[in-house]
Formats: C-alpha cells, structure tokens, sequence
C-alpha cells in the first residue's frame, strides 16, 4: 500500500485449520510497516494488504485440529500481514504465550524483535558464551532487545546509538559501552575497548558506508549479520578482510521466511527465552503508545528516528 493508511471496515476474518483468531489489544510498529508504507516492502497479500507484523491480545477462537490454546488465552505473535486490525488469524505454532506478570502492551513489543534477534545472533551468527558483539542501532525496538538477548547468551555486548540519551538507555540495558556514532568513531572505539582485537559479532541494520567500517571492526573468525540497510544498500568496500581475517556476512529477513521456520523460531524462543522474559531479566522497552487511528503519526515518528524502543498501536 502506498500513500496515507487509513481505518476502514474490512470482512471479518475467520481461522482456517492450524489458526487460531486473536483478538488484538496493541500491535507493534515495525520498519517493515513504513517501507510497505511506501511500496517498497509488499506484504504477501499484494498493495492492499493489510500492514501490521507483530500483535498481543486474546484468543478468540479456535480452527480445527488446534490444540496448543484456548479461547481467552493471552498470547503474542507475528504475522506476515494483518496486524493493524481488531482481529487476524494467525498460525497456531507461530504463538507465544504471554508470560505471568508481562502486560498485553509489552508483550506486543516482543515478537518481531526475539524472532529476529535469534535468527541473527544465534541461528546466523552463532554467537557463544563470552563472545564480543556490537548492536547498530543500540536504542532501537529491535536493538534494546538484541542488547538484552546477547547478555542472556552470556555474551560482552558494545552498542551504537544517536544521542547521548540513547547510549545511556543502552547502557543501562547491558552494553559494556555505548557509543554516540555522531561524535565517535565505533571502530576506534571497539579496538581500544577489545585491546585491538575487535568483535566476534556485529548485528547491522544500517548498511551504506558502515559495510566497510564493520570489516574493520570484526575480529578474526568474526560474523556480520545484516538486517536492514537504513543508509543505504549500495557500498564501495575493500573486500580484503573478509578473506584476510576470514570473515563470514548474513543477510535476513523475518517476513519472507517459510511458516514451518517460524514456527521452529517459536519453539526456540519458548525454551530458550521466554523464561528470561517471565523473571525480567528481558524486558521490552515501550516508546510510545498511538490509538489505532494515529498510525500515520506512529510511523511518522519511527521514520524520524525519534523512538527509543518499540512504537505500539493501541487497538
């Protein structure tokens, strides 16, 4: 869909097998929403899709053969589509349960984010217990769990961020040193900080001219996994250390994956994880909350880079 969302009254979905229907409360606001925003990012229903990647609410009913939830659970979950509306259906074994004591709100700003932290970091990445790796993005929905994940994963954590306000949010999440981007150099700073060695793992959202930095940034042995390409996916580079210093690149996407690898993501998250965010030793950071109405402001203020955490639409 191109040019300005609006509400509308759409025919009520129902759940086919292996779905159940949610009934959202706050769907989260993703990148992902404003490129579709601007035809550059389809949803798999086409450019009247309706936008929306990541919700929390109440199930409302049950397709058949589902057996992992019942009507009134509360549960959170991503979507390829649909999810700026009151109710969608989504894949039963592509749910999460909404942990004891975590609200509805926060529980909606955690399914983009852990998928795509997890596919990064571990399924990519490989990132091990006392590991080094730096967060583009630190201050970010995405990069204020990406923080908290690698900590979980026993891992020394350096972040990016664009205002001092931000490298303090970073730090105070976990990372060891945040680095205002605008004022420091991250290279220099992740040498002097890892004794010139680098790190073992960079997460990047911001492509463009930080390609090259990143291979300067990286240990021996070390991993780059890419996400998304804010500055850009054009770059002029010196290809050199990939090979010298035997460097490995990634590049992912959560939308376009196949159902059974996000059902598989799920599963992972749901042993590996989801206890961490029970105790709150995870915790999502809510930026702001807009009725469903405003979504254009909402989407207004994340391509203003203005957000610390995740934006949410109240339903």
């Amino acid at each position: 869909m191109q040019g300005n969302y609006a509400c509308a009254d759409v025919p009520a979905t129902l759940p086919a097998a292996g779905e159940v229907l949610v009934r959202v409360a706050y769907a989260g606001v993703n990148r992902a929403d404003l490129l579709q925003k601007q035809g550059r990012y389809p949803a798999p229903g086409g450019a009247q899709a309706i936008p929306g990647m990541e919700i929390a609410g109440e199930v409302a009913q049950c397709g058949e053969g589902v057996s992992v939830c019942k009507v009134g659970d509360k549960v959170c979950a991503i979507v390829s589509e649909g999810a700026f509306a009151e109710t969608v259906a989504v894949d039963a074994a592509h749910l999460l349960p909404v942990p004891p004591g975590v609200s509805l709100e926060q529980a909606a700003a955690l399914p983009e984010a852990c998928f795509t932290v997890w596919i990064s970091l571990v399924w990519q990445a490989h990132l091990a217990p006392g590991e080094t790796v730096l967060i583009h993005g630190g201050a970010s929905g995405i990069g204020t769990i990406a923080i908290q994940m690698a900590r979980h994963l026993g891992a020394r954590v350096f972040a990016t961020a664009g205002s001092p306000e931000k490298c303090a949010v970073c730090e105070t999440l976990g990372a060891e040193r945040a680095i205002a981007y605008r004022e420091e150099d991250f290279v220099a700073v992740v040498r002097d900080a890892t004794g010139g060695k680098g790190v073992d793992v960079i997460l990047d959202m911001v492509g463009g001219d930080y390609f090259q930095r990143n291979l300067e940034c990286l240990a021996h042995g070390g991993r780059l996994a890419i996400i998304a390409f804010l500055k850009g996916a054009r770059a002029e580079a010196n290809l050199a250390p990939i090979l010298l210093k035997h460097l490995r690149i990634s590049g992912s996407t959560l939308r376009t994956r196949p159902a059974h690898e996000k059902a598989k993501l799920a599963a992972e998250l749901r042993q590996n994880v989801w206890g961490a965010v029970a105790e709150g030793r995870i915790k999502p950071v809510i930026d702001q909350v807009f009725p469903l109405k405003d979504a254009e402001k909402a989407l207004e203020r994340m391509d203003q880079g203005l957000n610390i955490g995740k934006i949410l639409l109240k339903l």
